[in-house]
This record gives C-alpha cells, sequence and structure tokens, in this order.
C-alpha cells in the first residue's frame, strides 16, 4: 500500500510494503525520492522522508529519515529460544 505518498523516478517496492499513513486521528505523507530501492515486507511510518538513491532493507520499518545513498535496515536481530515450546507446556505428543 504506497496511498498518497510521493514517490520519484525509478523506485522499486517489494511486496509488502506499506506506507502507514494514518496515526488514528490524521493522515501524514511520506516522500519518496529517485531510484529508490524498498524491500520486501518494509513499512514506512510517516511522515519520513526517503532521499534519492536510498536501499531499504527487507522487514524495516521505517520511522526516521533516510538520507541521500544510506541504507536503512530497522529490525529485531532473530533469537531462538532453545526450548521453549516444552518449558511452556506447548508440545503436542
Amino acid at each position: 500500500y504506497i496511498g498518497d505518498a510521493s514517490v520519484g523516478e525509478n523506485c522499486n517496492f517489494g511486496c509488502g510494503t506499506v506506507v502507514v499513513n494514518y496515526d488514528g486521528q490524521k493522515k501524514h505523507k511520506t516522500e519518496i525520492g529517485n531510484n529508490s530501492f524498498i524491500g520486501c515486507n518494509a513499512n514506512l511510518v510517516s511522515p519520513v522522508k526517503v532521499g534519492d538513491n536510498t536501499y531499504i532493507a527487507a522487514g524495516s520499518t521505517i520511522n526516521n529519515d533516510v538520507k541521500e545513498g544510506e541504507l536503512a535496515v530497522a529490525r529485531a536481530k532473530q533469537r531462538n529460544i532453545e526450548g521453549w515450546v516444552d518449558k511452556k507446556g506447548l508440545t503436542n505428543k
């Protein structure tokens, strides 16, 4: 969902990308510069400005501006918790 964002030329949006423009009371606008690549399942929380020639990593939630030429990565590091299912009694054995 791109909504009413301003999008420059030669941009690529991966599947599942969302411009999150409504805060429950007001719609906000996001500006995306030229030659920007936005990876799958990224969320751009308006209002943000994404500069020219930028990359946003898949799965990132962006709530700060991304300056020209930058790569933005905003996602938590995966953590696997060994034995968690058994400890919670959720095993179907």
